[in-house]
């Protein structure tokens, strides 16, 4: 354990992936969204892309979060999504 301490690893990892945890639960507090209607975004949003473009599932990272409007400034939430591309379809069109 002293080990771990020293390195600070463990505990740096652990209270980083708590930190997001909690973020992530008040901004679905606040968004009034369930993690079910999320589920089903995240789903259609796959769906759709998959249609044109070869994804990593494996990489990807979707998720709610709060930002300020450029035009006034007022908190609001925003889905933001990271879909690493493999490669683009060639049959489109």
């Amino acid at each position: 354990m002293d080990f771990f301490k020293k390195l600070g690893i463990r505990n740096e990892q652990s209270k980083d992936i708590a930190k997001e945890r909690l973020k992530l639960v008040l901004v679905h507090d606040r968004s009034d969204l369930s993690p079910k209607f999320l589920e089903m975004i995240e789903g259609d949003i796959i769906r759709v892309i998959k249609e044109y473009a070869e994804i990593d599932e494996e990489a990807l990272d979707i998720k709610l979060t709060r930002m300020r409007r450029e035009t006034d400034n007022m908190p609001m939430s925003a889905l933001v999504a990271n879909i690493p591309i493999i490669k683009i379809k060639d049959n489109i069109g």
